[in-house]
């Protein structure tokens, strides 16, 4: 699987989540803690190459953002075949509680990266 952190937009989000695992980074671009937090989510990214990160901006895809029910950044969102099955948002996500729910995710799910 590649590594590092591909663009999603509103047209190629559905196929970039349709095979999993794949962690969804929603970011904004006025958004503080998402710049902030973009260096360690690129490191996690290159660390993990048996899962597939992906950055959404929330500012070019509004409506998608409403659809998954994203209502505050930054948010990530765990894929699993084209499916959410986790979510963790919140302006005091840090590198490692990203990493942490990440790993114990993917060990309750029993789907840990290909």
């Amino acid at each position: 699987m590649a590594t590092g952190l591909a663009e999603a937009t509103k047209d190629t989000f559905r196929d970039m989540v349709a095979q999993g695992p794949v962690v969804v980074d929603v970011w904004g671009p006025q958004c503080a803690p998402c710049i902030a937090l973009m260096p360690d989510v690129e490191a996690l990214a290159q660390a993990r190459p048996d899962v597939k990160f992906v950055k959404l901006d929330s500012s070019q895809a509004r409506r998608l953002c409403m659809e998954l029910r994203v209502m505050g950044l930054p948010a990530f969102l765990l894929f699993q075949d084209g499916r959410e099955v986790a979510r963790l948002a919140g302006q005091d996500v840090n590198a490692a509680r990203l990493t942490q729910w990440l790993d114990d995710t993917l060990a309750a799910t029993g789907k840990e990266g290909n």
